[in-house]
């Protein structure tokens, strides 16, 4: 009986490592935006950014030869690009100039809590309890983060309500974008939005030239830095996740961001976090494995293990159910069809 309940498991690791790898590219990215940031006004930074990032996901989709995605996908892949890719980064670079660290930190992070309700409302997703309970957990250990880094900050209303609009862009686009993942395989979703998002950008194309010939070498190159690896790298294996699982529990997963932020900032930085900090921290390294956790497997029925799906959907817990992905490639990129 335990021997066949184990190749159902096997195919969970693949998206368990592909959100590791997004969840630690994106809390580097927040010591990159912090040297980019001081030569690079926030329009600027985001367009910098989402060029670098088109430039390697097309080589990438040209290698692979994915061509253009579906046009059943594309409603998805706008709204993602714009509301993510586009909206997303120019708010919160332009919000975090206007509020301390630990005040953005605070607001942004209601996005997961955003993403699990529009999930629910709009594409049908349960609330298990665990879910709810572990996002409770890391939320509070977001704000003791985001409060033991204020002291000495200072936050406009400017600032707190672009922070806001930022963690609706973001939740508005993880929700947008998984209806497409079901048409499309993540390459494409991810190579495609970050075209519409640097499209809607285009604006900000003289302050990009006029910045980069007088911007340090250094803060270039974390720009450069912040469009390979998280955007093109980490939004793709971000892709490859949350096609693989429900989108409530992809963004429970990002609560782990400020404890690795804390984390980095302690070993690159050398800025020695606070009690409170890594209180705050842990808190949300907990939430994050309460939210990923699975409760008591029922007892399988004869033939019921091939029918598991990966990355904890499809468990009691959850009541639902999802078909696995089909890769089209080595690097697995093909969506998995989300049954209704």
């Amino acid at each position: 009986m335990t021997n066949t309940a184990r190749p159902a498991l096997r195919p969970q690791w693949p998206a368990l490592a592909a959100a590791g790898v997004t969840v630690l590219l994106w809390a580097s990215a927040f010591v990159s935006i912090r040297s980019a940031g001081d030569a690079y006004s926030p329009g600027a930074l985001a367009l910098g950014r989402l060029l670098a990032g088109s430039l390697v996901l097309g080589i990438f989709l040209l290698i692979r030869r994915e061509g253009l995605p579906p046009r059943a996908a594309w409603p998805g892949i706008a709204v993602s690009g714009l509301l993510w890719f586009g909206v997303y980064m120019v708010v919160l670079n332009w919000g975090e100039q206007q509020v301390d660290a630990g005040t953005a930190a605070m607001v942004v992070n209601i996005g997961p809590i955003l993403i699990a309700l529009l999930g629910a409302r709009l594409l049908g997703e349960a609330l298990p309890p665990r879910l709810l309970a572990g996002m409770a957990v890391s939320f509070a250990g977001a704000v003791t983060v985001g409060l033991s880094m204020s002291g000495e900050g200072s936050a406009s209303t400017l600032g707190v309500l672009l922070c806001l609009l930022a963690a609706v862009g973001y939740a508005a686009g993880v929700v947008g974008q998984k209806p497409a993942l079901a048409r499309a395989s993540a390459l494409q979703v991810t190579t495609f939005g970050c075209l519409v998002g640097a499209v809607a950008c285009l604006p900000f194309v003289g302050q990009l030239v006029d910045e980069a010939s007088r911007a340090p070498v250094t803060a270039t190159l974390n720009m450069v830095y912040l469009g390979v690896f998280p955007t093109a790298l980490a939004f793709t294996t971000w892709a490859y996740a949350l096609a693989r699982t429900t989108a409530g529990r992809m963004g429970a997963t990002t609560y782990a961001v400020p404890a690795l932020v804390v984390l980095m900032s302690w070993l690159a930085l050398d800025e020695v976090p606070a009690g409170l900090t890594l209180a705050g921290g842990a808190l949300c390294l907990a939430g994050v494995a309460v939210s990923r956790s699975r409760g008591r497997a029922r007892r399988p029925v004869a033939g019921a293990g091939a029918d598991a799906s990966a990355f904890g959907a499809g468990t009691p817990e959850t009541g639902t159910a999802e078909t696995g992905p089909a890769d089209t490639g080595p690097a697995g990129s093909g969506a998995g069809s989300r049954r209704a």
